[in-house]
């Protein structure tokens, strides 16, 4: 099978030529287009999660011998998570190659954080059942690049930080309250509010409720902190 041209230009922007080309047409290949003859990318999906979490492991392991469970947990988190997944894929333009149904190319599929998630991690996926742990290491590697050395500042997880505050001068659960949503459906901007009992709040703005509400956690975490 050979591949056509965008896929082509896909893979030299990863890095990694398939011997089984169908492993990557089933890793851009999303549920809302997939058929018996054609299986999305939900396996591969969670394989590639797998794989991931097995890599950066080692590597936060092999890059800091001496930090503790406690330590690596959050750097680990901030590696793997949908988010940081998405990034990647946007890096690479996975979005661009994304074989979807009509439903969701209506609705801004190639942008969706969740999409573009669950498709790096079907890359990684195939990869690895192309050619091994090795190729697929390097490769994830090679794209994370920075992140995995920059993620200290990025390993804190807001809502997890305002949560254990509150908790530790026995208040309530912080909540998050949407307050507006703006712009077409296949590209929302939402507004989310965060709220701790004491009449403190934040406000934040992001293409998904996930990351506002994360910015929203962040920027009341620093005004209780500052």
């Amino acid at each position: 099978m050979k591949l056509s041209s965008d896929l082509q230009a896909f893979t030299a922007r990863i890095g990694y030529e398939f011997s089984q080309p169908d492993l990557l047409i089933r890793a851009l290949t999303h549920g809302s287009i997939s058929s018996t003859t054609r299986p999305d990318n939900q396996r591969l999906e969670f394989l590639g999660d797998r794989v991931l979490g097995l890599v950066m492991s080692e590597k936060l392991l092999a890059d800091d011998p001496n930090a503790p469970e406690g330590t690596l947990a959050p750097r680990y988190n901030a590696l793997v998570r949908k988010e940081t997944c998405a990034d990647v894929a946007k890096q690479i333009d996975v979005g661009a190659v994304l074989k979807l149904g009509r439903s969701e190319m209506k609705t801004g599929g190639r942008r969706k954080l969740a999409l573009l998630g669950d498709a790096m991690e079907a890359v990684i996926a195939a990869v690895y059942l192309d050619g091994g742990l090795d190729p697929a290491r390097d490769m994830i590697l090679r794209l994370w690049g920075d992140r995995i050395h920059k993620v200290e500042a990025d390993a804190r997880d807001a809502k997890t930080a305002l949560q254990e505050w509150a908790q530790a001068r026995k208040m309530a659960v912080p909540k998050y309250v949407e307050t507006c949503r703006e712009g077409p459906d296949h590209a929302p901007v939402f507004t989310i509010e965060a709220q701790l009992p004491d009449g403190r709040t934040a406000q934040a703005k992001a293409n998904s409720k996930r990351a506002a509400e994360q910015a929203a956690a962040k920027a009341l975490l620093a005004q209780v902190e500052g």
